[in-house]
């Protein structure tokens, strides 16, 4: 049966791979980004990338600002109108560099107005709709494994999504009761080609290394999102942030063994 899965910051990276993996299972995607040119080129891609074996139910999209006070709500309500939503997957975020002492007010509203209060609001929203007539859609989150460790010049956004993982859980605690689930992603570092948020080579190569060996693609985050969609899967799962990251969080495994004997001598 088909599902309108909503999924925010849709127009490349994270967002675009989730978008494209729902559609290839034949449901019904709706596509949310502030970047209108972006997002035409990225449903045609959408609508045409179902699997040979699935029938896709369409693509759309919304252009929002979700800077905006009232438009996450505004998303649900006009998402809604078209076709109850099944699923919501709140994958829009910023990530400005700013070192801390250049920080001010403006920096820190625009990173907590994206990464936070819209996906809490899309969520209040979307749980209003669906209670008022019995639906227990399931709603996604897309964190980061900057939420355990902080890094130079990301302060807002680390907090921010450290932020998003407590309204995960409060958010999955308040909407039990009604069958509503929410979960979140929490991606290590994933390879994107972002406009938005650009990324240096050579903090790439700094932040990349996990036990696994390579950086996450972002078909990785979106297999992910989709098994946390799925109650015939996750049906028992709630409140739960699911760590995609290659292993990073584990702990630091460039270290070398504290004794000075090396991993060579060790496996020899």
């Amino acid at each position: 049966m088909s599902r309108h899965v909503v999924v925010t910051g849709a127009a490349s990276g994270i967002g675009l791979a989730v978008a494209r993996s729902f559609a290839a299972l034949g449901d019904r995607v709706t596509l949310v980004d502030h970047r209108a040119d972006a997002l035409e080129a990225a449903v045609a891609t959408v609508a045409g990338g179902a699997e040979p074996h699935a029938s896709s139910a369409g693509a759309a999209v919304l252009v929002a600002d979700l800077r905006e006070p009232e438009a996450p709500a505004r998303v649900v309500a006009t998402a809604w109108e078209q076709a109850p939503i099944d699923v919501l997957v709140n994958a829009a975020g910023v990530y400005p560099a700013t070192p801390f002492l250049d920080l001010d007010a403006a920096t820190w509203d625009a990173v907590r107005d994206v990464n936070v209060r819209a996906p809490l609001l899309a969520t209040v929203a979307l749980a209003r709709h669906a209670t008022a007539v019995g639906r227990t859609p399931t709603i996604v989150n897309i964190t980061s494994g900057a939420a355990l460790r902080a890094r130079p010049g990301a302060a807002p956004y680390s907090t921010s999504k450290a932020a998003l993982e407590m309204v995960t859980r409060a958010s999955a605690l308040e909407l039990g009761a009604a069958g509503i689930r929410v979960n979140a992603v929490a991606p290590g570092f994933v390879v994107v080609d972002s406009a938005v948020n650009p990324v240096s080579d050579d903090y790439a190569a700094a932040v990349s290394p996990n036990p696994l060996g390579r950086p996450g693609k972002p078909s990785d985050i979106a297999k992910a999102v989709v098994w946390l969609a799925d109650p015939e899967q996750s049906g028992w799962v709630t409140g739960t942030v699911l760590r995609v990251d290659g292993g990073s969080s584990t702990g630091a495994h460039t270290l070398p063994l504290s004794n000075g004997t090396t991993r060579e001598d060790v496996s020899a």
